[in-house]
């Protein structure tokens, strides 16, 4: 770990000023990727509108486009930051630029002129559009970097916005002379209707709070949800009947070193505890977490700050931003970042959400979100689907359709097949919904109750009355029927009902009668459910087992020491490495390594590391592990590491371009324990280029596989172990059963 917090480094990298320029002008021409085939993405999904698109989140209007948002940051190279942005689209591939989110003329006095406006996040509350957002630094103390959040409300996605004239959450003083992070906002609601907003950064930990009904005030003290120093970057998703908070971790803003990764927990309760797979919680020092999505070895590096959105198939995705490894900066070395905006599959395999099933972000085409109707037309004119329909102007929605008691038929049949169809429904407003003969469903606004009928099976659930646009999903998967009623625009928690099984529906019209307004009707062939994880390295043959005695002795030519420290020796066949403060990272590297070189081919390294490094106290750096090494300024660093309060796995990059521009960073694998294993797995790819990944584990069996860095097929990497980073307390790093096996590398 650098010798510079994580919040140092995010902190020193992202901060701008406040500003609007040409470039962030709005563009009304929508504009797709050129080359990508119709249907399919390829990310950066923003590349036609913008080269950085950092922090997102979305939401669908209920006027049917979809609107995402991002933090300050110039849209292009040479340009100058705006107050946030917001873009749009309808189908994920075609896009218009809007514009930024707001101006200087909306923004109150609390807010200092030199901040930059971070992570905006949307959520439609009532009958209006609520913005949440952070500011980098407020006029209300003296000094600077005291980050409060503020809210604002509009009638529509993309404003005009009236921001309130104090902040939601304000500067929270660290009790000393500085501020934690009052950073990264993001909203909840869930299904009885309450609100909640989640917010923070790694000074200061993750907060999370119920709001008042109309989201605009905190209604009960925050409660810290994830520790210190380890997540940022909140969002809460429910599934199943399980709340799932994902929280982003390590330095977001290194250049072609950021090793951002997102990472879960759940719990019972909005407000947690949020546990991992392993059942240890986001709170504690050695946090928990389980990898959502992180780096693998193609272009994406620093894949972090998630939103869910779910399509008209019922598909999750993931929405975050990253840097291509290549080109991380949008200018010169060491300025912004460059972050574009990718979107990817969310799969959910045995309860926890993965991109991709594991296999991380993607750098090839894959299919769009889909969002056409089976029932032809277009989804936000729902009038042109059905027949004896009435468009009409009403809930903000100028292409709506009125149901007024005479019953619509659609004008296509939905195929027999497993279908899910998509209704937004006006919160006044009570409609019945049928599928051929075989399901009805009732909103009943009147009463808040939501009515289900399959065959002889009828089912009923309250939902809250609580004034807004709201989206009816049925979903006919095989035998079973699911009826969910959410926040229209959201994937948040939704009043549901699930039938026992019945018979495989056989197709047929859609029928909608009652008395009121729908819109943004869209029918689709259920997405196909992917449960298998991505293949992982696995190794192969029989293990060679170094000797460690012989390595540290130098009886064993293939073995040398750098810099080898006083005091290490061996007992027992294992190395006692006592930790000092010698260290690899940064200028005048000073931290001893015990080397040798690489076997051919594709391999796995693996050795056993103890190293008590207590809970809770700062040991700012003390660490041992496995390192990759082409030089000082060049090299890879595995091992379990002491970050101001926290304890984690890092896997580390130090990389210096050609400019001479030196960077560290790196990403988190997991929490370590007293003892833990970790592996090196190592395969060249078609152009030579070596890939490493990384894999932790508490027991030596059970594995977690993590983050992959690369280095160029020019380099001649050495491997070995390493120990340092601080002498206080004193404490002995224990190294014991290094082997060396073949590996099968997935394709």
């Amino acid at each position: 770990m650098s010798k510079r917090p994580f919040a140092a480094l995010v902190l020193g990298f992202c901060l701008i000023v406040m500003g609007c320029d040409a470039g962030n002008r709005p563009d009304p021409t929508p504009r797709a990727t050129p080359g990508i085939a119709a249907g399919q993405i390829i990310n950066p999904v923003s590349r036609s509108f913008a080269d950085t698109w950092a922090d997102p989140s979305v939401i669908r209007g209920v006027d049917g486009w979809w609107y995402v948002y991002a933090t300050s940051d110039p849209l292009r190279a040479g340009g100058a930051p705006a107050l946030g942005h917001v873009a749009k689209t309808r189908d994920w591939q075609h896009w218009t630029y809007v514009g930024p989110l707001l101006t200087s003329e909306n923004m109150p006095d609390w807010i200092s002129p030199a901040a930059g406006l971070w992570a905006p996040d949307v959520r439609r509350i009532g009958d209006r559009y609520v913005l949440y957002f952070a500011v980098t630094e407020t006029a209300l103390n003296a000094g600077k970097d005291d980050s409060a959040i503020g809210v604002a409300t509009a009638p529509s996605p993309v404003g005009p916005w009236t921001v309130k004239p104090e902040p939601l959450v304000p500067p929270h003083s660290d009790g000393h002379d500085g501020w934690f992070s009052t950073i990264d906002p993001t909203g909840f609601t869930d299904v009885d209707g309450t609100h909640y907003l989640y917010w923070g950064s790694y000074r200061g930990g993750i907060f999370a709070a119920r709001t008042a009904p109309d989201g605009l005030s905190l209604a009960t003290k925050p409660v810290q949800v994830a520790h210190s120093d380890r997540y940022e970057a909140p969002y809460v998703v429910k599934h199943g009947d399980q709340y799932y908070l994902m929280a982003s971790s390590a330095n977001c803003c290194a250049g072609p070193s950021t090793g951002y990764s997102v990472f879960a927990g759940r719990g019972q309760s909005p407000l947690g505890p949020f546990l991992d797979a392993d059942g240890t919680a986001m709170t504690k020092s050695n946090s928990g977490g389980s990898i959502v999505v992180t780096q693998n070895g193609n272009k994406w590096i620093g894949v972090g700050h998630n939103a869910v959105f779910t399509d008209s198939s019922g598909q999750d995705y993931l929405l975050y931003h990253a840097l291509d490894r290549v080109r991380p900066w949008l200018g010169e070395a060491g300025g912004i970042n460059r972050r574009p905006l990718l979107v990817d599959r969310l799969e959910w395999i045995d309860g926890w959400p993965m991109v991709n099933g594991g296999a991380g972000p993607s750098d090839t085409p894959s299919s769009a979100p889909l969002t056409a109707s089976l029932l032809g037309g277009e989804p936000w004119n729902a009038s042109s689907q059905f027949t004896n329909a009435h468009p009409v102007d009403a809930g903000g929605v100028n292409q709506a359709m009125r149901i007024e008691g005479e019953r619509v038929v659609s004008r296509k049949r939905l195929p027999a097949d497993d279908v899910r169809l998509e209704v937004d429904v006006l919160p006044k407003d009570s409609i019945s919904v049928e599928l051929a003969d075989d399901v009805s469903v009732e909103v009943d606004a009147d009463s808040g109750v939501l009515r289900a009928r399959r065959d002889s099976w009828t089912g009923s659930t309250e939902f809250p009355k609580d004034g807004s646009w709201r989206t009816l999903v049925v979903t006919i998967q095989g035998p079973q029927l699911r009826v969910a009623l959410r926040p229209a625009g959201s994937s948040d928690a939704s009043a549901s009902l699930v039938s026992p099984k019945g018979r495989q529906f056989e197709g047929g019209p859609v029928k909608i009668s009652g008395h009121g307004v729908v819109t943004n009707v869209v029918a689709a062939r259920t997405h196909s459910i992917h449960d298998d994880r991505a293949p992982q390295p696995t190794p192969v043959g029989t293990p060679q087992r170094v000797d460690l005695v012989a390595a540290v002795s130098g009886s064993n030519v293939e073995w040398s020491w750098i810099r080898r420290p006083s005091g290490v020796h061996t007992k027992g066949g294992a190395i006692v490495w006592p930790v000092t403060d010698g260290d690899l990272a940064g200028e005048g590297a000073s931290g001893g390594l015990l080397l040798r070189d690489p076997p051919e081919g594709d391999w796995i390294a693996q050795v056993k590391v103890g190293l008590d490094l207590g809970l809770d106290t700062v040991r700012n750096y003390q660490q041992a592990g496995m390192v990759v090494i082409n030089g000082d300024d060049d090299f890879i660093r595995l091992g379990a590491v002491a970050v101001e309060g926290t304890r984690i796995v890092e896997y580390g990059r130090e990389i210096t371009d050609a400019d001479r521009f030196r960077s560290y960073g790196g990403a988190v694998v997991g929490r370590p324990a007293g003892v833990t294993w970790l592996r090196v797995a190592h395969h060249v790819d078609h152009g030579g280029e070596h890939l490493y990944r990384s894999a932790l584990s508490h027991d030596g069996r059970h594995w977690t596989w993590g983050a992959t860095w690369t280095m160029s097929s020019a380099s001649r990497p050495r491997i070995g172990l390493y120990a340092g980073g601080g002498e206080n307390p004193a404490v002995e790093a224990h190294f014991s059963d290094l082997i060396f096996v073949n590996e099968s590398w997935p394709s």
